[in-house]
């Protein structure tokens, strides 16, 4: 076990943490900081609720945050089938509030959603259903605001997700054609990298389908999003990492055109992994201003 999950470990066994009965399953969640302010917190691909824990030394006083385990994420245990559907996450949210004797993000207890990567693309697909129960929406290096061509036809399309999981069940094809496109450089190093990665070792196949099979249905509309901005003048906050290769501050920069008098972009000296304690000053104005 290498020593960031020994240490993530350490601060889980110290953390407040809960597991809500939902349908048939069990939705883990933690809670910290003290803070009259209310913030959900969704995590990116392959990590978990902890990940926001640094930010209760940074922002607990201000807020009461609430960062969840993900479908096939940490410890919760996804009974659903590889189904979760934005109404699914919003009732979630409903319930953690009902339990914790929080407002329903209304008056001045509005809601922050706070998404890193894959957790971005929720928290924009939340907002779309709760823009008028939220007041500030901060976007990590943010997966959703574009489509991602290989991402749509592996979940979207029924042709490419039965090649999906042909493809996780028998991955040597693919590493061939990736290695090809990686010599065309028609993808950059960092992406074969990470592919890569995902595709070399059976259990994180299988996680990998299960995972995007199962979040396939939350895909944000940004035209409607950027309007309920608009109209309910919503605080946005980017923050990208300057040799971030997946996530390009350019997307945001598109995203911001129509918006930009609620929308500010931050790009701080990181790569991808934007949401890290080394990063807390850089990260604390997107939540505090």
């Amino acid at each position: 076990m290498n020593q960031r999950n020994i240490f993530f470990r350490k601060i889980y066994a110290l953390l407040e943490k809960f597991q809500l009965k939902y349908k048939a399953s069990s939705v883990s969640y933690i809670r910290f900081g003290t803070g009259s302010r209310t913030a959900f917190c969704f995590h990116g691909y392959g990590e978990d609720a902890v990940s926001f824990s640094f930010l209760e030394k940074y922002a607990g006083a201000e807020y009461t945050f609430f960062a969840i385990d993900l479908p096939f994420h940490g410890h919760t245990l996804w009974n659903e089938g590889y189904t979760c559907s934005i109404t699914d996450i919003e009732q979630i949210i409903g319930q953690i509030m009902i339990s914790n004797g929080r407002e329903p993000g209304t008056g001045t207890n509005k809601l922050t959603l706070l998404g890193y990567s894959l957790g971005a693309r929720v928290a924009l697909a939340l907002y779309e259903k709760m823009s008028p129960r939220t007041d500030r929406l901060v976007l990590l290096a943010p997966d959703g605001l574009k489509v991602n061509f290989w991402y749509w036809l592996s979940t979207q399309t029924g042709i490419g997700n039965k090649l999906f999981a042909f493809t996780m069940k028998h991955p040597s094809w693919f590493f061939g054609f990736l290695k090809g496109l990686n010599k065309l450089r028609l993808v950059n190093a960092s992406i074969f990298k990470f592919v890569n990665y995902y595709i070399g070792d059976k259990e994180v196949r299988t996680l990998l389908y299960a995972r995007w099979t199962t979040l396939r249905k939350l895909k944000p509309n940004i035209d409607r999003i950027k309007k309920e901005i608009n109209e309910h003048k919503t605080k946005v906050r980017l923050v990208y990492g300057m040799h971030d290769r997946i996530i390009l501050s350019t997307v945001g920069e598109k995203f911001r055109k129509g918006i930009g008098e609620h929308c500010i972009i931050s790009v701080i000296r990181s790569g991808h992994q934007v949401l890290h304690e080394k990063h807390a000053t850089d990260l604390l104005p997107a939540l505090l201003q």
